[in-house]
């Protein structure tokens, strides 16, 4: 079931899965007013859900044009769908024109609070605020009514588990429950009715699941991202004010966009292209050469500024794992596929010459070994799920670190294998899965078949696997079996995997 889930999420973008969910909910909620469910109508509704797209969608065009890139279209709706659920919906000039302020601002924020093309605050939660804070209009939370909330948590579930959020939403709630639930005991409602508040009469679901997890403006570690989200939790259910400004969940958000703005790597890293090529299958790697150090630790990923033809629905910004080791010094080094037909960053990455230059805005991520040498590891790599790993070991080896490592290395086509030599030096035991039986392989290397890599082939394969830490980086239906059913069979189990965001 989990895997069957995890592949047919997999199949849709994130942009794509957000604006579906959002507008199933858009549109349940205008049957629930049809029926007299809820309190707004249905004209109510499809007003200010109008005015909020299409606002959105026309100013980040303007925007657009201004600063000469190309538009994000799918981003502009999803924003005026997060506001259609955010602000008091009417009929009344007044009403609309605080969700078209709302609308703009947020579309606007996209370019003017923005630092190395990343988002300081999450758009929708600054027009929100704006257009509450100059009087304009108020914030709603409709969303938060208790009939929707069933629809709201499925589709919540759905987004936090394509992102893997599903800790940081949950502990998000907690917190909020662990203000609201004493808070409304000592008033006198009864515990049953005070457990059940924080969920049914708030918008702590909606919140968490579309707003808190919004990658664009998350902290770079997990345990960043969760400290995070139980202050932002407490913000979200303790009423405060500090001259004019009232607590809100849209302020709520603002602090922690900041705090995780705050946390991440406050400068960009220029890049300039020493090597670029094709180093087996559809595998392209390229080497840079920094301007200053980029301070990561192995198994982390970069995010890359690309300019590529005024950019895509993704914009300019994609995520690599890092080849290169911490102790290579300015050396930089990512590796990814370019499938036909390739898309126009991975078009324009490729067509990079020597000399040429693209910027590194972030380095994030959890997907480290543990600091103690002497635990044996186990990898399983799916394809070029193996670059975080090569990075791992190139910094094991400077360091003269002898783990003991083996590697369950799966690919399509003994063809697509790569960094050989990089695991070979290292002294790494490999095991391939590939569909047909290598022609050779280096020294140490086994194959252990064409069978697709499950649970059953690793415990197959790494007899000893209840000695060893064990590391997946893959696709998210890999990694989803690997995770559940080698949990209890190994010491610990960690994974890997980018939603495409």
């Amino acid at each position: 079931m989990r895997k069957s889930v995890d592949t047919l999420l997999g199949r849709v973008p994130m942009y794509r899965l957000v604006l579906l969910l959002l507008v199933v909910l858009a549109a349940v909620s205008v049957v629930l007013s049809a029926v007299g469910v809820l309190f707004f109508t249905p004209l109510e509704l499809l007003a200010t859900g109008g005015i909020a797209v299409v606002v959105s969608v026309l100013v980040n065009r303007v925007a657009a044009l201004i600063v000469r890139v190309k538009p994000h279209d799918e981003s502009a709706v999803i924003t005026g769908l997060l506001l259609f659920f955010i602000m008091k919906p009417g009929l009344v000039p007044g009403d609309l024109a605080a969700v078209a302020v709302a609308a703009s601002v947020g579309a606007v924020s996209k370019y003017v609070l923005a630092v190395r093309g990343r988002h300081v605050f999450n758009p929708a939660a600054i027009g929100a605020f704006v257009a509450t804070l100059t009087g304009l209009g108020v914030s709603y939370w409709w969303v938060g009514s208790e009939s929707l909330f069933w629809f709201v948590l499925v589709a919540g579930f759905l987004l936090v588990w394509r992102l893997r959020r599903i800790a940081m939403a949950v502990l998000f709630v907690v917190a909020v429950a662990a203000v609201m639930v004493p808070t409304l005991v000592s008033n006198g409602m009864d515990i049953g009715s005070a457990l059940t508040t924080p969920l049914l009469s708030t918008a702590a679901v909606f919140f968490a699941a579309f707003m808190l997890t919004e990658p664009l403006t998350l902290a770079p570690l997990r345990w960043q991202q969760l400290v995070i989200a139980v202050i932002t939790g407490v913000l979200f259910a303790l009423p405060y004010h500090v001259g004019p400004v009232y607590s809100s969940p849209e302020l709520a958000l603002l602090v922690g966009n900041l705090l995780a703005f705050l946390v991440g790597q406050r400068r960009g890293v220029d890049l300039t292209v020493r090597d670029s090529r094709r180093i087996g299958g559809d595998v392209h790697e390229i080497v840079f050469d920094a301007a200053a150090p980029l301070r990561f630790r192995a198994g982390q990923y970069a995010e890359l500024h690309v300019p590529h033809a005024k950019g895509d629905r993704k914009g300019f910004r994609r995520t690599f794992s890092l080849v290169s080791a911490p102790s290579d010094g300015r050396e930089v080094r990512v590796a990814f596929r370019v499938p036909e037909p390739a898309s126009s960053a991975k078009r324009a990455l490729v067509a990079l010459a020597p000399g040429d230059g693209v910027r590194a805005t972030l380095v994030a991520g959890d997907f480290t070994l543990p600091t103690d040498g002497s635990r044996k590891l186990a990898l399983v790599a799916a394809g070029i799920g193996v670059t975080p790993f090569i990075s791992h070991v190139r910094e094991a080896r400077a360091r003269g670190d002898e783990r003991d490592i083996v590697l369950v290395y799966a690919v399509s086509d003994p063809s697509a294998i790569v960094f050989a030599d990089e695991l070979q030096q290292a002294g790494v035991r490999v095991l391939v899965s590939s569909r047909a039986e290598p022609a050779s392989l280096p020294a140490g290397w086994t194959w252990i078949g064409p069978e697709r890599v499950d649970a059953d082939i690793v415990r197959s394969a790494v007899p000893d696997l209840a000695e060893r830490d064990v590391f997946v980086s893959g696709p998210p239906a890999l990694v989803a079996d690997l995770r559940s059913r080698l949990r209890g069979a190994a010491r610990r189990v960690r994974t890997d995997v980018f939603s495409g965001y």
